[in-house]
Protein backbone atom coordinates (compact mmCIF):
# COMPACT_ATOMS: atom_id res chain seq x y z
CA UNK A 1 0.00 0.00 0.00
CA UNK A 2 1.44 3.67 -0.84
CA UNK A 3 1.77 5.97 1.52
CA UNK A 4 -0.45 8.76 -0.38
CA UNK A 5 -3.44 7.93 2.06
CA UNK A 6 -2.18 7.74 5.41
CA UNK A 7 -0.45 11.20 4.12
CA UNK A 8 -3.68 12.48 3.64
CA UNK A 9 -5.17 11.19 6.19
CA UNK A 10 -2.83 12.66 8.57
CA UNK A 11 -2.60 15.88 7.17
CA UNK A 12 -5.75 16.35 7.30
CA UNK A 13 -6.65 15.08 11.18
CA UNK A 14 -3.37 17.57 12.21
CA UNK A 15 -5.13 20.54 10.47
CA UNK A 16 -8.31 19.89 12.57
CA UNK A 17 -6.13 19.73 15.54
CA UNK A 18 -5.05 23.01 14.98
CA UNK A 19 -8.51 24.26 14.45
CA UNK A 20 -10.16 23.31 17.41
CA UNK A 21 -7.44 24.23 19.29
CA UNK A 22 -7.87 27.96 18.04
CA UNK A 23 -11.16 27.83 18.49
CA UNK A 24 -10.60 27.46 22.43
CA UNK A 25 -9.39 31.35 22.94
CA UNK A 26 -11.96 33.25 23.99
CA UNK A 27 -11.85 36.78 22.76
CA UNK A 28 -12.58 39.79 25.48
CA UNK A 29 -15.90 40.91 26.36
CA UNK A 30 -17.28 43.11 23.83
CA UNK A 31 -18.13 46.15 25.89
CA UNK A 32 -14.20 46.32 26.84
CA UNK A 33 -11.63 46.31 23.40
CA UNK A 34 -8.32 47.11 25.47
CA UNK A 35 -5.05 45.74 25.15
CA UNK A 36 -5.26 45.16 29.04
CA UNK A 37 -8.50 43.18 28.49
CA UNK A 38 -6.96 41.21 25.85
CA UNK A 39 -4.27 39.86 28.04
CA UNK A 40 -6.21 39.32 31.03
CA UNK A 41 -8.70 37.24 28.86
CA UNK A 42 -6.53 35.62 26.50
CA UNK A 43 -3.28 35.93 27.47
CA UNK A 44 -2.11 32.43 29.03
CA UNK A 45 -4.36 30.84 26.01
CA UNK A 46 -2.37 32.80 23.23
CA UNK A 47 0.79 31.81 24.56
CA UNK A 48 -0.54 28.10 25.15
CA UNK A 49 -2.24 27.77 21.97
CA UNK A 50 1.41 28.88 20.33
CA UNK A 51 3.26 26.09 22.22
CA UNK A 52 0.71 23.46 21.13
CA UNK A 53 0.58 25.04 17.58
CA UNK A 54 4.82 25.06 17.46
CA UNK A 55 4.58 21.16 18.59
CA UNK A 56 1.97 20.39 15.81
CA UNK A 57 3.99 22.04 13.11
CA UNK A 58 7.20 19.99 14.35
CA UNK A 59 5.25 16.71 14.13
CA UNK A 60 3.56 17.55 10.95
CA UNK A 61 7.32 18.63 9.51
CA UNK A 62 8.67 15.50 10.36
CA UNK A 63 6.31 13.06 9.98
CA UNK A 64 5.99 14.38 6.23
CA UNK A 65 10.32 14.36 5.94
CA UNK A 66 9.37 10.91 6.93
CA UNK A 67 7.08 9.70 4.86
CA UNK A 68 9.53 11.29 2.14
CA UNK A 69 11.03 7.84 2.39
CA UNK A 70 8.54 5.56 2.67
CA UNK A 71 7.43 4.28 -0.15
CA UNK A 72 4.55 1.38 0.82
CA UNK A 73 2.73 0.97 4.54
CA UNK A 74 2.29 -2.04 6.37
CA UNK A 75 -0.45 -2.61 8.75
CA UNK A 76 1.97 -1.93 11.38
CA UNK A 77 3.09 1.03 10.01
CA UNK A 78 -0.99 2.03 9.46
CA UNK A 79 -1.49 1.14 13.34
CA UNK A 80 1.31 3.39 14.46
CA UNK A 81 0.73 6.13 13.03
CA UNK A 82 -2.75 5.93 13.95
CA UNK A 83 -0.70 5.70 17.94
CA UNK A 84 0.53 9.00 17.11
CA UNK A 85 -2.19 10.94 15.81
CA UNK A 86 -4.40 9.23 18.89
CA UNK A 87 -1.64 11.62 21.26
CA UNK A 88 -1.32 14.53 19.32
CA UNK A 89 -5.68 14.65 18.81
CA UNK A 90 -5.20 15.01 23.03
CA UNK A 91 -3.49 18.46 22.76
CA UNK A 92 -6.96 20.90 22.46
CA UNK A 93 -7.80 19.37 25.79
CA UNK A 94 -4.64 19.72 27.25
CA UNK A 95 -4.18 23.12 26.38
CA UNK A 96 -7.22 24.21 27.05
CA UNK A 97 -7.14 22.76 30.47
CA UNK A 98 -3.73 24.72 31.11
CA UNK A 99 -5.18 28.18 30.05
CA UNK A 100 -8.67 27.49 31.75
CA UNK A 101 -6.42 26.85 34.62
CA UNK A 102 -4.21 29.50 34.55
CA UNK A 103 -1.64 27.18 34.98
CA UNK A 104 -2.07 24.99 37.34
CA UNK A 105 -0.04 22.67 38.11
CA UNK A 106 -1.65 19.50 37.54
CA UNK A 107 -2.81 20.68 34.14
CA UNK A 108 0.73 21.21 33.21
CA UNK A 109 1.78 17.74 34.54
CA UNK A 110 -0.89 16.47 31.98
CA UNK A 111 0.16 18.41 29.16
CA UNK A 112 3.56 17.25 29.65
CA UNK A 113 3.01 13.45 29.62
CA UNK A 114 0.79 14.90 26.64
CA UNK A 115 4.26 15.57 25.13
CA UNK A 116 5.99 12.59 26.52
CA UNK A 117 3.01 9.89 25.16
CA UNK A 118 3.94 12.00 21.99
CA UNK A 119 7.24 11.41 21.63
CA UNK A 120 7.00 7.65 22.59
CA UNK A 121 4.50 7.20 19.82
CA UNK A 122 6.33 8.80 17.26
CA UNK A 123 9.82 6.75 18.18
CA UNK A 124 7.48 3.80 17.81
CA UNK A 125 6.25 4.86 14.42
CA UNK A 126 9.54 5.64 13.28
CA UNK A 127 11.13 2.02 14.63
CA UNK A 128 8.44 0.10 12.74
CA UNK A 129 9.11 1.90 9.47
CA UNK A 130 12.72 1.18 10.40
CA UNK A 131 12.00 -2.39 10.72
CA UNK A 132 9.33 -2.53 7.67
CA UNK A 133 12.38 -1.53 5.11
CA UNK A 134 15.15 -3.79 6.49
CA UNK A 135 18.54 -4.10 6.49
CA UNK A 136 19.65 -0.73 4.49
CA UNK A 137 17.12 1.33 5.59
CA UNK A 138 17.16 4.47 4.32
CA UNK A 139 15.04 6.21 7.00
CA UNK A 140 17.82 4.48 9.51
CA UNK A 141 20.50 6.10 7.80
CA UNK A 142 18.80 9.36 7.96
CA UNK A 143 18.21 9.22 11.78
CA UNK A 144 21.62 8.16 12.85
CA UNK A 145 22.20 8.53 16.45
CA UNK A 146 18.64 10.58 17.28
CA UNK A 147 20.37 13.20 19.78
CA UNK A 148 17.47 14.95 19.68
CA UNK A 149 14.69 12.05 19.50
CA UNK A 150 16.92 10.90 22.80
CA UNK A 151 17.14 13.88 24.69
CA UNK A 152 13.45 15.43 24.36
CA UNK A 153 11.91 12.96 26.75
CA UNK A 154 14.63 13.74 29.42
CA UNK A 155 13.95 17.27 29.41
CA UNK A 156 9.69 15.99 29.45
CA UNK A 157 10.58 14.27 32.11
CA UNK A 158 12.21 17.47 33.79
CA UNK A 159 9.36 19.32 32.94
CA UNK A 160 6.76 16.44 34.75
CA UNK A 161 9.16 16.55 37.85
CA UNK A 162 9.40 20.68 38.21
CA UNK A 163 5.42 21.26 38.05
CA UNK A 164 4.66 17.96 40.88
CA UNK A 165 7.28 18.52 43.00
CA UNK A 166 7.64 22.35 42.87
CA UNK A 167 4.33 23.82 44.37
CA UNK A 168 2.62 27.06 43.09
CA UNK A 169 3.00 28.68 39.78
CA UNK A 170 7.03 28.48 39.75
CA UNK A 171 6.45 24.75 39.23
CA UNK A 172 4.26 24.75 36.48
CA UNK A 173 6.48 27.75 34.84
CA UNK A 174 9.35 25.64 35.41
CA UNK A 175 7.65 22.90 33.60
CA UNK A 176 6.63 25.23 30.74
CA UNK A 177 10.09 26.11 30.26
CA UNK A 178 11.31 23.06 29.64
CA UNK A 179 8.44 21.97 27.42
CA UNK A 180 9.59 24.95 25.33
CA UNK A 181 13.16 24.14 25.12
CA UNK A 182 11.85 21.22 23.68
CA UNK A 183 9.99 23.12 20.75
CA UNK A 184 13.08 25.42 20.15
CA UNK A 185 15.29 22.54 19.82
CA UNK A 186 12.97 21.13 17.24
CA UNK A 187 12.59 23.85 15.41
CA UNK A 188 16.00 24.14 14.37
CA UNK A 189 16.13 22.73 10.69
CA UNK A 190 16.99 19.10 11.22
CA UNK A 191 18.53 18.29 7.44
CA UNK A 192 19.72 14.74 7.63
CA UNK A 193 16.65 13.84 6.04
CA UNK A 194 16.22 16.14 3.30
CA UNK A 195 19.82 15.05 2.41
CA UNK A 196 18.65 11.58 2.24
CA UNK A 197 15.87 12.17 -0.41
CA UNK A 198 18.11 14.50 -2.23
CA UNK A 199 20.53 11.92 -2.32
CA UNK A 200 18.52 9.33 -3.36
CA UNK A 201 17.13 11.36 -6.01
CA UNK A 202 20.71 12.28 -7.61
CA UNK A 203 20.92 8.44 -7.13
CA UNK A 204 17.37 7.79 -9.36
CA UNK A 205 15.36 6.07 -6.77
CA UNK A 206 18.21 2.95 -6.71
CA UNK A 207 16.80 2.90 -3.06
CA UNK A 208 13.33 1.99 -3.94
CA UNK A 209 13.48 -2.09 -3.54
CA UNK A 210 14.47 -1.29 0.31
CA UNK A 211 11.03 0.68 0.71
CA UNK A 212 9.25 -1.91 -0.38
Amino acid sequence: MRTTRLEAFSDGVLAIIITIMVLKLRPPPPEDHSLLRLWHETGNGLLTYLLSFVYIGIYWNNHHHMFSLVRRVSGAILWANLGLLFTLSLFPFTTSWMDETRLANVPVIVYGVNLLLAAIAYYVLQTVIIRHQGEGSPLKRAVGSDRKGRLSPVFYLAGIGSAALIHGHAGAILGLAFFTAVAIVWVVPDRRIEGMVRDQQHAGGDDSSSRS
